[in-house]
């Protein structure tokens, strides 16, 4: 069966500089990201799997799979939100991440993907 694009899923992500983890004399950057996942559908989903595409200038993308997300596979029921809070070390005071999610829908069985927003991790953070 092939995974289609569903836009009942919303994803937000949140990032943050973590300066009591990161050297940068060393050229060590360590960043947290919060992810918010919200089922705005009609029907419980299950997150099955990630794939992470995590882009530093002069290192190239280096591409991340696996099962669900921090040890989970979590069910979302409708109107429900979801959130976790994961981070990266780069090697460059900036770097790109961006992805997809793949989910089933609980009730048809339907297999589908969720795009993950590409965001930017860069020092010295920006003020917002």
């Amino acid at each position: 069966m092939r995974n289609k694009i569903i836009s009942s899923v919303k994803i937000h992500v949140k990032t943050w500089f973590r300066s009591d983890l990161s050297n940068p004399e060393k050229n060590q950057y360590f960043y947290n990201y919060r992810i918010y996942i919200e089922n705005k559908g009609n029907e419980p989903i299950q997150l099955l799997h990630r794939h992470w595409m995590v882009e530093q200038l002069i290192y190239g993308i280096q591409h991340v799979d696996g099962p669900g997300v921090v040890g989970e596979q979590p069910l979302i029921h409708p109107g429900e939100r979801y959130e976790y809070v994961s981070g990266c070390e780069f090697w460059m005071p900036i770097g790109r991440m961006s992805g997809f999610y793949s989910f089933q829908n609980l009730e048809t069985e339907q297999l589908f993907s969720v795009p993950i927003p590409l965001f930017t991790l860069e020092f010295p953070p920006l003020l917002s």
